[in-house]
């Protein structure tokens, strides 16, 4: 807690002695250099941030009898007919519909509609 104090002092009597505007300066001159645009390397940390990405083929709902009922080789039906295109969610909120594909063996999905932000706008209300 002195130490905050000490700190806050300093700070104060380095104001006081430049009359405060040494440090508004200095924080006008960096704010203009962070906010130029078409500056690409000031948002190039947004590039690593982890996503969810989900995609749902279908839901269904049941009574926790049937529930309890299920079993190796059980099936359960989905609302969605196969015609329908699958829903991609990233971080919960849709974004795309798509169609499953199969590639080297493993699943994957062919995006087929890209849901505007306009859209997406409109299912929050």
């Amino acid at each position: 807690m002195a130490e905050e104090e000490s700190i806050k002092q300093e700070a104060e009597g380095a104001e006081a002695e430049s009359g405060g505007q040494t440090e508004a300066m200095q924080f006008a001159e960096m704010e203009l250099e962070a906010s130029q645009p078409g500056d690409s390397q000031s948002l190039d940390f947004l590039l690593d941030v982890p996503l969810e990405i989900t995609v749902e083929l279908g839901r269904t709902k049941i009574q926790i009898g049937e529930l309890l009922k299920l079993g190796q080789g059980s099936v359960v039906e989905l609302e969605k007919m196969t015609s329908e295109p699958v829903e991609i969610y990233v971080n919960q909120k849709l974004m795309a519909q798509g169609e499953v594909v199969v590639v080297n063996d493993k699943f994957g999905v062919r995006l087929t509609n890209i849901v505007s932000p306009g859209e997406r706008v409109k299912k929050l209300g």
